[in-house]
């Protein structure tokens, strides 16, 4: 049994030498392949880490019009610290929003010098609301929109921050849509690409397994040098894959972070590296196996 593996093992690598540029070829495909799998799946991770920073930086703010006390704004804040989607409620106060905006735009001298002429405090007291789950927030808006409430508030962001969420959220989706549509049309060319490889090498060594057949070799020991030609095809560019990834991430890690903070692509790329490797090894020896399989079924007529 040993043996008879080993010399299928070896024969699969005969039929991968000799076929040298065709089987550099179809590496190269299985590599484009492998390599858009991969940005799919880091895309994927990076995506939803951008839009749970988001989320957890989005909350609903209600602005109370001017004539409303300070009383009336904290039993509107018991209130909604009594709903069960509400994670926290933050009161701010007229003079705390004016300390704020102040700080915001020190360095703009027009604004300051606007305010300094102001008599009275121009901004409005506020409860910033943020939700347990970010599905929540339409239900917390539904219940500050009621007519209990209508009578003190001037102003709700729901709708504002609803846009923007939803916005990211469809463009991560669509992102990752595209992505695997991709993977799955270069896929589809891969394994095209290799079924002919095993055709050609099948093609190529008709002699030699007119002779096998002659001298009753098995049908496993025939087709098996085929389907391993197939599985290092994957094998290498699944290799190849990580080469080109790992100094592809570094390079883009301190970009990334600059727009994503708590992204850090390169305490990624090694938390999850041989999970990558895992994942790469199984799509591309598996295609091309079963490439190699059908190939076989195909054209070596057993």
């Amino acid at each position: 049994m040993i043996t008879t593996l080993s010399r299928i093992l070896k024969y699969g690598l005969q039929n991968f030498q000799r076929n040298g540029w065709l089987s550099v070829a179809t590496i190269a495909v299985m590599l484009l392949v492998l390599l858009t799998f991969q940005g799919v799946i880091i895309f994927g991770a990076t995506g939803g880490k951008a839009l749970e920073e988001f989320q957890d930086k989005i909350d609903i703010s209600v602005y109370f019009r001017p004539e409303v006390s300070e009383d009336q704004i904290l039993k509107v804040e018991e209130a909604l610290e009594q709903v069960k989607e509400v994670k926290a409620v933050e009161y701010v106060s007229k003079d705390k929003a004016l300390e704020i905006f102040k700080i915001q735009h020190q360095d703009e001298s027009v604004i300051s010098s606007a305010l300094a002429e102001l008599e009275d405090n121009p901004l409005l007291a506020s409860l910033n609301v943020k939700a347990k789950d970010p599905n929540d927030y339409s239900t917390i808006a539904s219940y500050l929109e009621g007519e209990s409430l209508k009578s003190v508030i001037e102003k709700v962001t729901f709708k504002e921050n609803r846009l923007v969420i939803e916005r990211l959220a469809s463009l991560v989706s669509t992102g990752r849509k595209v992505g695997l549509f991709v993977v799955l049309f270069l896929s589809v060319i891969a394994a095209l690409v290799v079924f002919n490889t095993i055709r050609i090498a099948i093609y190529s060594n008709r002699e030699e397994i007119g002779v096998l057949r002659l001298v009753g070799a098995s049908n496993g020991f025939i087709n098996g040098p085929y389907v391993v030609s197939g599985a290092i095809y994957g094998v290498i560019a699944a290799a190849a894959t990580m080469i080109f990834t790992v100094p592809a991430v570094l390079f883009a890690a301190p970009y990334v972070s600059v727009f994503i903070p708590s992204m850090d692509l390169t305490q990624y790329l090694t938390a999850n590296l041989f999970s990558l490797l895992v994942y790469q090894l199984f799509f591309g020896v598996g295609l091309g196996v079963v490439s190699s399989a059908i190939a076989i079924r195909r054209y070596l007529k057993i």
